[in-house]
């Protein structure tokens, strides 16, 4: 069996070591995945993946502890965020308990017409079948619950291939739902090259594709499913954020910190263009700095630190060279700009870098926010929007016309009103359009997404 070693983002020490699937391998992960699900027989009832999964969230709140270092260990998020990770994993599994409750269909009108009339019509949720999950490195363990759990939740079959650099958190899930209970087939996780991984999602015998990550590499596997396949893709934005004059900056500094620097950046809605009006720009732009400036950088296993490492040391050569691009197109730095250690960089704050940029027209995924003055609002939301990306976006203000102007005309599938750009909770709908993905996410809306709506009409003279 090959097998990779798992290194730490932070330092390069092993951390673990996992199989490596080769392509024969993930053909017979995906054999016994379709097998599974198509054996009527062996299909798990409603109240039995009930009672899995409730031994699954008996299982992961006995492991917090040793899942918060895994995850961790293997991603660089600092130690106390991925604690709330792996609380909001768990969430996440009571989530998908509670929608099975509420999972169900309608009754359709008939006999308003002639030709309806002695019948009756019903719709109820059948699973689509077997769900390939790819997944990303910067939330390891959530992400995996987000594709695996609602996909076990509605009686899918699943196979997730993770991020080769963070794939422990998604291969202990699934050991998980099999101390749970959970037979044999139904989940697996495969460790695989791109090549088995384009096998996996474009599989004729895979029903539903969930991918998370590049968008590069989501648009072209879409291009590749096979016929009929659903697909969900999950990518990156640039998301925007807008400050009116009457913001409350006490307040939108410490969330726009957070929403800027949160896991490094690397997160699909970190804050990273920040327009301000020109009344107020230079105290913003100054108080952020100071915010940035004494956040804790670091090992992402000391409880002090507050922003960890990049995934890998590349990342911190590919910042490094977006940053002075930006400063040679007229950015200024006001704080960090430089690398503190081969896998960790500075919460840098740039002002006014040109529009061309990289760092203003691409997601950067590492702790850099820019702030852009502006003198007219219609501008400010002109420039928000000059991007093919759409995710979530946000503006500060006390104005309820403005607020609702914004969200209104802002290119975003959410817009949080005197919030960060990151703000989530796993119930509500979650995803990108445009560029930035297709689908919702959230445990519901990906519950939904991965079942068919049958429709049964009965005819008979008594009706």
């Amino acid at each position: 069996m090959n097998t990779i070693e798992v290194t730490s983002p932070f330092d390069g020490r092993v951390v673990g070591t996992v199989p490596f699937s080769s392509i024969e391998e993930v053909e017979s992960a995906i054999e016994l995945a379709s097998s599974t699900f198509l054996d009527h027989t062996q299909a798990l009832p409603k109240y039995k993946r009930v009672e899995i999964l409730e031994k699954v969230v008996e299982i992961m709140s006995s492991q917090i502890e040793e899942l918060t270092l895994l995850c961790a260990s293997e991603g660089g998020k600092p130690y106390i965020d991925s604690k709330v990770e792996v609380h909001r994993a768990i969430n996440g599994v009571k989530l998908a308990i509670e929608h099975l409750g509420a999972f169900e269909g309608k009754e359709i009108a008939m006999g308003h017409t002639l030709s309806s009339a002695n019948r009756m019509a019903y719709t109820f949720k059948e699973p689509i079948g077997v769900v390939a999950a790819v997944s990303a490195f910067n939330h390891p363990f959530n992400l995996a619950v987000h594709q695996v759990i609602p996909a076990i939740a509605v009686g899918c079959s699943v196979i997730i291939k993770p991020a080769t650099q963070t794939p422990m958190s998604a291969i202990q899930l699934v050991e998980i739902l099999k101390e749970a209970g959970l037979p044999n087939g139904w989940a697996q996780a495969v460790v695989c090259g791109r090549e088995a991984g384009e096998l996996l999602a474009t599989s004729p015998k895979v029903n539903f594709l969930t991918f998370i990550g590049s968008g590069a590499v989501g648009w072209y596997l879409n291009s590749k499913v096979a016929n009929g396949t659903r697909v969900a893709l999950e990518h990156g934005g640039v998301a925007p954020v807008i400050v009116e004059p009457d913001a409350d900056i006490a307040e939108l500094i410490p969330s726009i910190g957070k929403g800027g620097f949160y896991h490094a950046g690397q997160v699909c809605v970190s804050v990273q263009r920040v327009f301000v009006h020109e009344s107020i720009c230079d105290e913003v732009a100054t108080k952020l700095a100071a915010y940035a400036s004494k956040l804790v950088v670091g090992d992402q296993l000391d409880p002090k630190t507050e922003v960890g490492p990049l995934i890998n040391n590349n990342e911190v050569n590919r910042v490094e060279e977006w940053v002075n691009e930006a400063v040679t197109k007229g950015g200024k730095i006001l704080t960090g700009g430089k690398r503190i250690s081969a896998s960790c960089f500075e919460p840098t704050v740039i002002v006014n870098p040109a529009d061309d940029a990289l760092v203003s027209t691409k997601e950067v995924f590492g702790p850099v926010v820019c702030i852009y003055s502006y003198s007219n609002i219609d501008d400010a939301i002109k420039r928000a929007n000059s991007l093919e990306v759409s995710f979530q976006a946000a503006v500060f203000t006390k104005n309820l016309d403005t607020a609702l102007k914004c969200v209104k005309r802002l290119n975003a599938t959410a817009v949080m009103v005197n919030d960060h750009t990151a703000f989530r909770v796993d119930w509500m709908p979650f995803g990108g359009a445009k560029a930035s993905g297709l689908g919702m996410g959230g445990i519901h809306h990906s519950m939904d997404e991965m079942s068919n709506e049958k429709m049964m009409v009965i005819k008979s003279s008594v009706l």
